[in-house]
């Protein structure tokens, strides 16, 4: 077995792993297929997770592919929104499905003891065959059929147990706040099974983009369980190394591992990062002492800056008319060089971002 991995060690190969550790020549598909999925329930972070990790990238550079249809804003990882190339979503979605049905289960318990998930799916299905509809008007839908349907129940329900994609517009981020879902079948003109499958090849991508890591880590990201007995299914395949704390991970033989004292330079990471989501123990790049000052009670995640590595603060955009101000607020010191590299990757940001702002300014939250 190889020597333990030290907790920087961990954070360098996950840092390797998402692009992080230097912008990458890639496409935005090709960035997204090797995250896997980036998560989505807001618009706009994905577009800044790309612009952080890739070394040309604009805003233009993923609303094609999801005009193209080759990469689809749709529920996965945890029930939530997220990107995904079309060729993943395709392949993945049996694999997730009883993550996702579980979460159905837990979330809405005794509202759902009666449905007919036959009967709503074939309902689901020739509602959304007559075009694309917000959810809004598919919960408008389910109460005119029925008054006394719990509709937001019974919506939730096929937002989870049926495969949607959100259609893409023409404004900025690419979809409203209120974004219009199509059958995914439709929109791919690929029939897409729910039929539950081994999620074996799941395993293998989340390793490649987050490795080394437990079988906690991996039902952390996709919401799965259970997933010892595939990990010792797994396990010719794969490398088992110790950290500091004596865990047994797992990883891809061929698998970036860089030295501990590999440079990491000042990046920013968008609202709900998946890099922040996806292990259960995620102080390979999070320190526990930082965690209340990001993810919130109430599921939001803010968008962090990168020291080192490691989470070492937060930002926000302020905008007034045409000035646009990014806010960085520390989470402890900051050394004055590093103040500095903050300060300019901030200023590429805010141009990113902000594009149409007269005026941009970096200021530090006392």
């Amino acid at each position: 077995m190889p020597p333990p991995l030290t907790l920087r060690a961990l954070n360098r190969a996950l840092l390797s792993r998402q692009m992080l550790l230097a912008r990458e020549k890639a496409t935005a598909t090709e960035a997204v297929h090797r995250l896997v999925a980036m998560q989505a329930q807001v618009a706009r972070p994905p577009f800044v997770g790309l612009w952080t990790r890739l070394s040309t990238f604009t805003r233009d550079d993923l609303l094609r592919p999801l005009h193209a249809r080759t990469i689809v804003r749709a529920t996965s990882l945890r029930g939530t929104l997220h990107v995904m190339t079309a060729d993943d979503f395709v392949g993945l979605r049996g694999a997730l499905q009883p993550a996702l049905s579980r979460g159905l289960e837990v979330i809405l318990g005794d509202r759902i003891k009666d449905v007919d998930f036959a009967a709503l799916d074939k309902e689901a299905r020739a509602f959304f065959h007559g075009g694309s509809a917000t959810f809004d008007a598919l919960r408008k839908h389910l109460k005119a059929k029925n008054a006394k349907a719990d509709e937001r129940a019974l919506a939730y329900s096929i937002r989870l147990m049926l495969p949607l994609v959100q259609v893409p517009t023409d404004v900025t981020w690419g979809f409203p706040a209120s974004a219009d879902f199509a059958l995914a079948d439709s929109w791919l003109k690929k029939k897409i099974s729910t039929k539950p499958e081994k999620p074996n090849a799941l395993v293998e991508r989340y390793l490649a983009a987050f490795g080394p890591a437990t079988a906690a880590d991996v039902q952390t990201w996709c919401g799965l369980q259970g997933l010892r007995d595939v990990f010792e299914e797994l396990r010719p395949t794969l490398v088992a190394i110790r950290d500091e704390r004596k865990r047994e991970l797992f990883d891809l033989p061929d698998s970036r591992r860089p030295s501990e004292d590999t440079p990491a330079p000042a990046r920013f990471l968008p609202e709900f990062d998946n890099i922040l989501l996806s292990h259960a123990d995620r102080t390979r790049i999070i320190a526990d002492e930082h965690r209340s000052r990001v993810f919130s009670k109430n599921l939001q995640v803010r968008a962090t800056f990168l020291v080192d590595g490691f989470v070492a603060g937060a930002w926000t955009v302020e905008r007034k008319k045409k000035a646009a101000t990014l806010v960085l607020e520390p989470f402890g010191p900051i050394a004055k060089k590093t103040k500095a590299a903050l300060e300019e990757e901030g200023e590429g940001l805010l141009r990113f971002v902000e594009g149409d702002a007269e005026s941009r300014e970096v200021r530090w939250k006392p």
